[in-house]
């Protein structure tokens, strides 16, 4: 599982890497590492299984496999976030404009995102859910400049209809990193749910109701 956040963890850095310097290089070994992260998914799978129906855990340990597998879940679809927004980088045939990703405050969203997936897997490899809990904080100015940039990117399109598909493309990886802000604080719910016993999934889901 360590191994396999620290991939992940890289896909996601060189990917973002890829899109601001125009490595077309960088992001082919992104789509092609790929598939390590699918085959650690599966192995994963495989031994959670096994623990589950040759070992009979209870307790913490129970807590500890069922964690685990979702966490595995959750890795394996920021592996895929990280290969699609590589993907883009070749679809858009040119280097971003620096102005769109500056407008959109793309640079700031993107090192809040490495700087939580860094957080969530020492968390992990360290029991650590203090740390686990900062990441929430920092999903929040992840999803304020997710919710601010179809309005940015409006105006710079209006302004610059040459750069209409780049523009696109750029919401479209934003809504990318947005989700794997997302698919982190699901992890770190995982993380505290094996170390506390407690579950913050539903707590969340009856404020968001109430409010």
């Amino acid at each position: 599982m360590v191994d396999m956040a620290d991939l992940v963890t890289s896909q996601i850095s060189k990917s973002i890497k890829a899109l601001i310097e125009e490595d077309k290089d960088l992001a082919r070994e992104v789509i092609f590492n790929e598939k390590r992260v699918n085959a650690y998914e599966l192995s994963i799978d495989k031994d959670c299984e096994n623990i589950l129906a040759l070992l009979n855990p209870f307790a913490s340990d129970m807590r500890f496999v069922f964690a685990t597998l979702k966490i595995n879940t959750n890795l394996e679809r920021i592996g895929d976030s990280a290969e699609g927004i590589a993907q883009y980088l070749l679809m858009s045939g040119k280097c971003f404009d620096k102005e769109l990703l500056a407008e959109c405050r793309f640079l700031e969203m993107a090192e809040t995102v490495n700087e939580m997936l860094l957080a969530i897997s020492r968390s992990y490899a360290e029991n650590n859910a203090k740390l686990a809990r900062t990441v929430f904080k920092q999903d929040i100015l992840v999803d304020e400049i997710n919710k601010a940039s179809t309005d940015s990117i409006a105006i710079y399109i209006n302004r610059r209809p040459e750069n209409i598909y780049q523009a696109l493309y750029i919401l479209t990886i934003i809504r990318k990193l947005e989700r794997v802000g997302d698919h982190i604080t699901n992890i770190a719910e995982e993380i505290i749910f094996h170390l506390e016993a407690k579950v913050l999934k539903h707590i969340k889901k009856s404020t968001e109701d109430d409010n």
